[in-house]
């Protein structure tokens, strides 16, 4: 019973954590895994440059996050 309400949990934090790379400022974005002050301002200068992202894994696009990077942060992440 335990883990189920842990999972629980974590699912509804995953859910009601997720910071919008479309809207964020560099701080949010940060708190990304892997994501530093250099990535953060790539990903606001790729989306600047292209009109916002249309699918989280366009994030591969970004200068400095490949797709270890994606896999890190992909569940963190969303473009709504």
């Amino acid at each position: 019973m335990i883990k189920i309400m842990l999972l629980f949990v974590f699912i509804t934090t995953l859910l009601f954590s997720a910071v919008n790379v479309n809207r964020a400022n560099s701080a949010q974005l940060q708190t990304l895994n892997g994501i530093g002050p250099t990535k953060a301002q790539e990903i606001i200068k790729y989306r600047k440059s292209h009109g916002g992202f249309k699918t989280v894994d366009e994030l591969v696009n970004v200068k400095g996050i490949g797709p270890k990077t994606l896999i890190k942060m992909k569940y963190q992440v969303t473009i709504r």
